[in-house]
């Protein structure tokens, strides 16, 4: 096949918050890029993953879940999130089959309906669903927009993934590739590293912690062994947040650090040393230094 036969392009995933996104990015590249977490708005700012189907580079946009609003971050999250779709080929409007068509579904089926571009429905979670049910919650979805494909998937389990990763294969643009075929993601090494340690403190602290924490990579050193120093800080909202954070005896901490670093080495396919610091720093969520910091825009 020659050069002129390559295809690229965009694929947005969008959706309410908890739909699956982040499952389903990391189950069509094969690799950990995004985070996952049973918590809702996990994901808040873009995260690209690159896929080699054939001879096509599937671009996957995962965007934070759409939903309303309140502090500075939040407006920067819903507006990364429709600027992930405004700017793909196709936008994969994906839907918490179990969920239905819930408020949150419903707001942001009826922003993409104003818009005028490719929308494929995707109907994650269809494992845990009667098969007679789906039929008719894709006929009132149908009702609401136009779709130019349905899919039936299970990001869980990969059922159907691959059926849909084929039709984005031959449907995306011809073109050059965008990036190097063997590059997984854009996203730099120090935000990973950031975004591995914010996804230990989501799976390792419950209720309020997660949301109230922010995650910057404050240097990202090269050492002579081929190995690299990473530190990280944590800033939280409160003093109540930060001792629990730290753990007795600075246990939780260590742990968080110990489960992040690992999964950073696999990533980067090098040995990392990975030290962790926790600021109180209230009001973090309002500020523009912050927001920028992990990768928002912050004029919103």
């Amino acid at each position: 096949m020659t050069q002129q036969e390559t295809r690229c392009g965009f694929a947005a995933l969008v959706g309410a918050p908890n739909a699956g996104k982040s499952t389903l990015l990391n189950r069509m590249a094969g690799a950990k890029l995004s985070i996952v977490s049973p918590k809702a708005q996990t994901t808040r700012f873009r995260v690209l993953g690159i896929l080699m189907r054939g001879q096509t580079q599937i671009l996957l946009v995962d965007t934070p879940g759409i939903f309303q609003p309140r502090r500075k971050l939040d407006r920067a999250m819903v507006a990364a999130a429709w600027a992930g779709s405004d700017d793909a080929d196709v936008t994969l409007l994906l839907i918490d089959a179990k969920a239905g068509l819930n408020d949150a579904t419903r707001v942001v089926i009826e922003r993409l309906a104003t818009a005028k571009r490719r929308i494929w429905l995707v109907l994650n979670k269809t494992d845990l669903v009667p098969a007679q049910a789906l039929l008719p919650l894709t006929a009132e979805i149908s009702e609401l927009i136009d779709v130019e494909h349905v899919f039936m998937i299970s990001a869980r389990s990969g059922s159907g993934v691959d059926d849909l990763l084929d039709r984005l294969a031959e449907s995306l643009p011809p073109g050059p590739y965008l990036y190097p075929e063997d590059d997984l993601t854009d996203l730099p090494d120090r935000l990973l590293a950031a975004e591995l340690v914010r996804e230990q403190i989501f799976l390792q602290t419950h209720e309020e912690v997660p949301y109230a924490a922010t995650v910057e990579t404050e240097s990202f050193v090269e050492r002579p062994d081929g190995s690299v120093r990473i530190d990280v800080t944590v800033y939280v909202g409160r003093a109540s947040h930060k001792a629990i954070l730290i753990g007795e005896r600075g246990q939780r901490i260590r742990e968080i650090g110990q489960r992040a670093r690992l999964q950073l080495s696999g990533l980067l396919e090098r040995p990392c040393h990975l030290f962790l610091n926790v600021k109180e720093r209230s009001g973090w969520d309002e500020e523009r230094a912050r927001l920028r910091a992990i990768g928002l825009d912050d004029n919103v």
